[in-house]
């Protein structure tokens, strides 16, 4: 039986290549899907209509159009480092009440 770690980590990758499919990347597109399904509350949420590409041209450093599992969990654990943040200020907010 898989561990919580190592089911998240199966996760990810089953994300990435379902999204993928057959490529082996992500164009822009993908990622708009990708992002609009797994991270509703991003997007939607987002005042900076340009995120999207902002977030693709920080991840195609190749500037070829694609986005390799790599550079996609790199923005998973930047998303992730930033949701972490967010909580543990919150932590610190409800202790001082």
């Amino acid at each position: 039986m898989p561990s919580q770690m190592e089911h998240a980590m199966e996760t990810m990758m089953f994300t990435f290549h379902r999204f993928a499919r057959d490529k082996g990347y992500l164009t822009k597109e993908d990622l708009k899907v990708l992002m609009a399904k797994e991270f509703p509350g991003f997007l939607e949420n987002q005042k900076d209509t340009l995120a999207l590409d902002k977030i693709m041209k920080d991840l195609d450093q190749c500037r070829d159009g694609r986005v390799g599992f790599q550079k996609f969990f790199s923005l998973i654990a930047g998303l992730t480092i930033a949701c972490n943040d967010y909580f543990v200020v919150h932590i610190k907010q409800k202790g001082k009440k």
